[in-house]
């Protein structure tokens, strides 16, 4: 039985690529290296800061990585004060589909790759800190796909494995789920195509964020057997 739902928080609540893709270009044109193109850089999102540039930069600055954190930490958080900077999106349906989860009795938890400043801030800005019993960022425990923001968020909820689900868009949140030893559900209009989730063992798509009741439903036991799709 599906009583708490662990969400990845970029590509999955929020659409970021925009504002982390002009951070990262930022701190690359820093060093005198080309930006990575967006598509790039979508596909490191989720990752531990670190760890997401190391995978951006040429082998000869990787040295340069922990040190570039900082650097895109400084850009991204001006971009973001710019007043001419528009708040992330939220994904259609998000906030209105988290109420109706959480009036349902569900516990719903946060598992980023954000810092819990740059997490605290968007769900602040989009009215959803209420929503959250547990908060797991990248200030917290390792990077994806470590498990450990998974079992931490299980021990704050009072969550058992086979009680838990992560929803989220990219290999990572699958994998993470994967070494909690939780199911996951991956979302169809994230930073990682679908094909990808279905074969790190999502055990199906959300194609809409309004779909997840139903959807964890039928996983609770409360309506028909679970699909793919």
């Amino acid at each position: 039985m599906t009583r708490f739902i662990v969400f990845d928080c970029d590509g999955t609540l929020v659409d970021s690529q925009h504002l982390i893709a002009a951070a990262m270009a930022e701190t690359f044109v820093s060093i005198g290296l080309d930006a990575p193109p967006t598509e790039v850089v979508r596909r490191v999102v989720g990752l531990r800061l670190d760890e997401a540039i190391a995978r951006l930069l040429p082998q000869s600055h990787v040295d340069q990585a922990l040190a570039l954190a900082e650097t895109y930490k400084g850009a991204f958080h001006r971009l973001r004060a710019d007043p001419a900077s528009l708040p992330d999106p939220l994904y259609p349906a998000v906030q209105e589909t988290l109420r109706q989860l959480a009036e349902s009795n569900y516990l719903l938890g946060v598992a980023t790759g954000k810092s819990r400043r740059g997490l605290s801030v968007t769900l602040e800005r989009h009215g959803l800190s209420d929503l959250f019993v547990t908060l797991q960022t990248a200030d917290d425990a390792p990077g994806k796909p470590d498990p450990t923001m998974v079992l931490q968020a299980m021990s704050e909820a009072g969550a058992a494995p086979h009680e838990t689900i992560v929803i989220g868009d990219t290999v990572f949140d699958m994998m993470m789920a994967k070494n909690a030893g939780v199911r996951a559900l991956g979302v169809a209009w994230g930073y990682h195509e679908p094909a990808e989730l279905l074969t790190a063992g999502a055990l199906g798509l959300v194609e809409r964020f309004d779909e997840l009741p139903t959807r964890l439903g039928a996983l609770r036991g409360e309506g028909g057997g679970e699909h793919g799709g």
